[in-house]
């Protein structure tokens, strides 16, 4: 489908929803990035899950969003249970607007929903030149290290800087082994997902979508991804005054009410200790692409890299639609 359709009948979906324009343009931009960046987990595949939620009252369609000035670095907004995409896209703009005056943007923001991809937030911060963190938690999927009960969510831990190119540096990545979105995905296109990423109810390993999403997944490096979960746990939910501890509701089973996520965005001017950054950021990337590859490599990238490629790849392409999720989308739209 044309990105132009496709984007005016998400923007039409979600003021059916009450949505007014402004957060609705928000919402189908983020969601038509997702799929532009080949993240398609966290893309359309993810708007009937939103627009049930608004149904059944677990997402606040008109937020009377708050935001408190706790300096002139520092903001802590109540998102009023609205869409994550509209709370993630003003806080990552107030945590801009907030370095751009001081060098550092701290932005807190506390009764929030699923806000889509990290990296998406990274961005609008690395174009103005600025360094920056984003940080969220999610619903119960990891187990503790030495837990048999998943607790932790997938928690993305994401970083962006400026290159000297117009390629920026962004890591965003899930502590899980695959993110969540992909079982799910998986599970609704009814794929089997790798073996080793993920453990059934009974503790066994499985390749089963659904049996994964009954069980528990498995997070990288052991109990150093388990630590980073409960990092990003304590920072977003604990920190910023959102759900923590296992609280958060799953978006898509659970409609007892808002989730209640945290998100934390850190947002830096590169230029507070030295004033060749850029330069230097530069020379940082070149001399690691410089070094011996091992066979089969032609180019160590950079994480962001590939991203960026398939972006500007997909761009000038229509944007393909599973039918599965094509019916969701005349559902919504009739």
């Amino acid at each position: 489908m044309k990105q132009s359709i496709l984007k005016k009948k998400i923007i039409k979906i979600f003021k059916n929803h009450n949505l007014i324009s402004s957060h609705a343009l928000i919402c189908a931009n983020a969601l038509i990035n997702a799929e532009l960046v080949d993240a398609p987990s966290h893309g359309l595949s993810r708007l009937k899950m939103y627009c049930d939620r608004i149904k059944k009252k677990a997402i606040n369609p008109k937020p009377k969003i708050k935001i408190k000035k706790i300096s002139q670095s520092i903001s802590h907004i109540d998102a009023n249970n609205s869409i994550g995409f509209v709370a993630a896209d003003i806080g990552v703009k107030q945590a801009i607007k907030n370095a751009k005056k001081t060098g550092i943007g701290l932005v807190g923001i506390k009764n929030s929903g699923h806000y889509g991809l990290s990296g998406y937030y990274a961005e609008q911060a690395v174009k103005k030149n600025l360094i920056v963190f984003c940080f969220t938690n999610a619903p119960p999927a990891i187990a503790p290290y030495g837990a048999r009960k998943s607790l932790f969510g997938t928690n993305p831990i994401c970083f962006g800087t400026p290159t000297s190119s117009k390629i920026p540096f962004i890591l965003d990545t899930s502590v899980s082994i695959i993110n969540r979105g992909k079982i799910r995905m998986a599970a609704k296109l009814g794929n089997k997902i790798p073996r080793g990423v993920a453990l059934d109810k009974f503790g066994k390993p499985t390749t089963n979508a659904k049996k994964a999403l009954e069980g528990v997944q498995l997070p990288i490096g052991g109990f150093r991804g388990s630590g980073l979960a409960w990092m990003v746990d304590i920072l977003s939910g604990v920190f910023t005054g959102g759900n923590h501890a296992g609280k958060v509701k799953d978006p898509f089973d659970d409609f007892s009410g808002p989730q209640n996520i945290g998100h934390l965005f850190i947002v830096i001017k590169p230029n507070l200790f030295v004033g060749n950054y850029n330069q230097r950021v530069k020379k940082n990337i070149k001399t690691i692409k410089r070094l011996p590859k091992i066979k089969g490599v032609k180019e160590i990238l950079y994480p962001g890299q590939k991203k960026f490629k398939r972006y500007k790849k997909n761009l000038k392409k229509e944007i393909n639609i599973p039918r599965n999720i094509l019916e969701d989308l005349k559902k919504l739209d009739a």
